[in-house]
């Protein structure tokens, strides 16, 4: 496929973009970290070799009280140029333009300085941020342009400016959480000056060669957010205050719809960027779940913006647009959204790498160096950890065999890959065998390894990724008919009732509610009814593009999910996507029990005690959803081999499956290899 209009230049006056790919704004951690720019300027630099046209940073605030936290990172002062001037310069050494994105927390910032314009508590911070005086607005917009003038000191090609998500200029747009009585509250149009104004006091600033991107928010995505008129009359004012380009903002961080992860349809929002096109003459950008050259290419394509925006998409693999040009899309390590090592590392002040590529944000320690010695390796198990170990030690040099007792690859994957919303699984499946194939590493399907293979084939070590398998529960009535583990549903071979309790209310029981819930109705490949589902209004009628939501669709089927824990159903499901998992098997009814322990099952269904009191559920099916196993069978049995073996993924560590940890693995054993 061809993706002329995703690789066409794009003319801003001043100056040029090599193509129409921006890689969106993330904050890594590494801004904080001792040493963060170094690894930030390879971080980038990285992207830049890789062929795409313009960059955005993570926020950097332009004042203290803006910070996201206490030790985050600004730029206000002459003084704290020269470390970003690291990051512009290796960035520059390629056909890549560098942004800084300016961003003020408002009322989301973690820490008792914050400052908002209004006295409004954010639900998703634990302080309440003091009211703005009109003096300290002024001086706001000031330090705007201050920190955008030393942004191009540093040697930045421009700025964005952030105004979407619910931060600070969102806040002072909405009357949700702008109250106030003076010049920057009341109508809409006073309400706005503070954005208008904030991009005047840039452009005039920076002067007219500077690229000023302004993140505007065209769906809140919340109460009392911005309604269609609203978005389109500050749009305009907005280029005619200078603004070079509007990127698309989607959604305030406290809104209760998803907006980027896996369960998102591909591209779910291209739709309001393409309803500005038309209102404005100034470049727009469209983003949210846009993953591959070919959802890219046809968001340009079909006149729904003029570029595109990807951030984790570049976490995943730093070369999509140097593939995207030769034409190798099926070599592109795909972002599944997943979330797991970015955002949840993110507001967990950790620093975020990719579970698909754990080199992300890792350049400058992690590598595949070419090996001292080449070494003829036995990789046991054709899941995550045993792919990715194979095509990283294959790199270094390495000879490998990866053998798998089951007819295809993938492991867990082949199995998360069924449920509905995770469909973007396969795409790791995809890009491991082909780069698999593309690198030599030899593999055997239906093949069980055996150590007599050890001597017989000359391995020098051994590498055991057998993976996890289901725990099994020795309670009355488990081990006899329509009682089925996770993997037998999964996998087709289980018939179950209309009446089923899953045992376990961890990431496995809710994965399978969904599964029997929506089976064969996933609203992640039907945008319209995932709009419906969520309260996605696109005809855009009211504030915020809010309407009733309906919930999903799903088989007339009653689910149970139950725990011994006595703690909320789903505690440990991920920081920035549990809330959707959980909000899902609520729209789907599924009933939850906790503090529970079980006694029985038979004809009468599920027997089990809580709070003292014997209790019955009358349920026909049963489903084990208790956590797993390590599989080492094969590990005992090569203890006397006399070669070196090793252990990675599930079959080292069972207590959750954890596909990032289990690749991670596998990337620092083959770097020690």
């Amino acid at each position: 496929m061809s993706y002329q209009h995703l690789l066409e230049q794009l003319d801003l006056g001043f100056t040029q973009l090599s193509n129409r790919v921006l890689m969106g704004s993330m904050h890594t951690g590494l801004e904080e970290e001792k040493g963060g720019f170094e690894k930030l300027a390879a971080f980038y630099a990285e992207r830049a070799k890789g062929g795409v046209g313009l960059i955005v940073t993570g926020g950097i605030s332009p004042n203290f009280r803006g910070r996201l936290a206490p030790d985050a990172c600004q730029l206000s002062f002459p003084w704290q140029v020269s470390k970003h001037r690291k990051i512009t310069q290796a960035v520059h050494r390629y056909d890549t333009k560098i942004c800084m994105q300016i961003l003020h927390a408002g009322r989301y910032g973690y820490h008792p300085f914050s400052q908002a314009p209004s006295k409004i508590k954010a639900p998703i911070s634990p302080f309440k941020p003091s009211a703005m005086s009109s003096r300290q607005v002024r001086g706001t917009i000031k330090d705007y342009a201050n920190c955008a003038a030393l942004a191009k000191k540093a040697g930045y090609d421009g700025v964005e400016v952030m105004g979407s998500e619910g931060y600070l200029i969102n806040q002072f747009l909405c009357e949700r959480t702008n109250h106030r009585s003076d010049e920057w509250g009341g109508e809409f149009n006073q309400r706005a000056q503070f954005a208008v104004q904030i991009v005047k006091a840039i452009r005039a600033k920076v002067g007219s060669d500077f690229i000023i991107i302004f993140r505007l928010s065209m769906l809140d995505l919340v109460d009392k957010g911005s309604s269609w008129d609203e978005v389109v009359a500050l749009a305009k004012w907005l280029e005619e205050a200078g603004v070079s380009i509007i990127n698309t903002g989607i959604g305030w961080h406290e809104a209760r719809i998803p907006t980027i992860a896996t369960s998102v349809p591909r591209a779910a929002f291209a739709w309001v960027t393409e309803r500005l096109k038309g209102e404005v003459k100034v470049p727009l950008i469209a983003t949210n779940r846009i993953n591959t050259p070919e959802v890219a290419e046809k968001v340009i394509a079909s006149g729904q913006a003029d570029m595109v925006s990807m951030a984790r998409p570049f976490l995943a693999d730093a070369d999509f647009v140097a593939k995207a040009e030769a034409n190798t899309p099926e070599l592109i390590n795909t972002c599944i959204g997943c979330n797991q090592a970015c955002l949840d590392h993110t507001f967990s002040r950790k620093r975020s790498t990719c579970l698909v590529n754990p080199r992300a944000c890792y350049e400058t320690e992690i590598n595949f160096a070419s090996a001292s010695t080449n070494k003829k390796l036995a990789v046991v198990g054709a899941g995550p950890a045993g792919m990715a170990f194979s095509l990283y030690a294959r790199e270094r040099g390495h000879q490998v065999v990866l053998f798998e007792a089951k007819g295809e690859v993938g492991g867990q994957f082949n199995l998360a890959r069924r449920i509905p919303g995770k469909e973007e699984f396969d795409e790791t499946i995809r890009y491991f065998t082909t780069q698999m194939e593309r690198n030599q590493v030899e593999l055997r399907l239906n093949t069980p390894f055996t150590p007599e293979m050890v001597a017989a084939e000359g391995f020098d070590e051994v590498i055991v990724a057998t993976g996890v398998t289901p725990r099994k529960l020795s309670i009355d009535g488990f081990s006899g008919p329509n009682v089925y583990s996770y993997q037998e549903v999964l996998e087709g071979r289980a018939v179950l009732g209309n009446k089923v309790a899953l045992i376990g209310a961890g990431g496995i029981g809710f994965d399978m509610a969904h599964y029997l819930c929506e089976h064969g109705q996933s609203s992640t490949l039907d945008l319209a009814q995932w709009q419906a589902q969520w309260g996605i209004d696109p005809s855009y009628q009211q504030r915020g593009g809010l309407t009733e939501p309906k919930g999903s669709a799903h088989r007339p089927i009653e689910v149970h999910m139950l725990q011994r824990k006595t703690t909320k159903p789903g505690k440990g499901l991920g920081k920035t996507t549990g809330w959707i998992h959980r909000s899902v098997v609520k729209q789907h009814g599924v009933k939850t029990h906790v503090g529970v322990s079980y006694t029985k099952f038979d004809e009468q269904g599920l027997h089990y005690q809580q709070d003292g009191e014997d209790k019955l559920l009358a349920v026909d099916s049963v489903v084990l959803c208790a956590g797993q196993e390590s599989n080492r069978e094969l590990m005992d049995s090569l203890s006397q081999s006399g070669v070196p073996v090793h252990l990675i993924g599930g079959a080292d560590v069972a207590a959750e499956v954890d596909a990032k940890r289990a690749i991670r693995q596998a990337a620092e054993l083959a770097m020690e290899m």
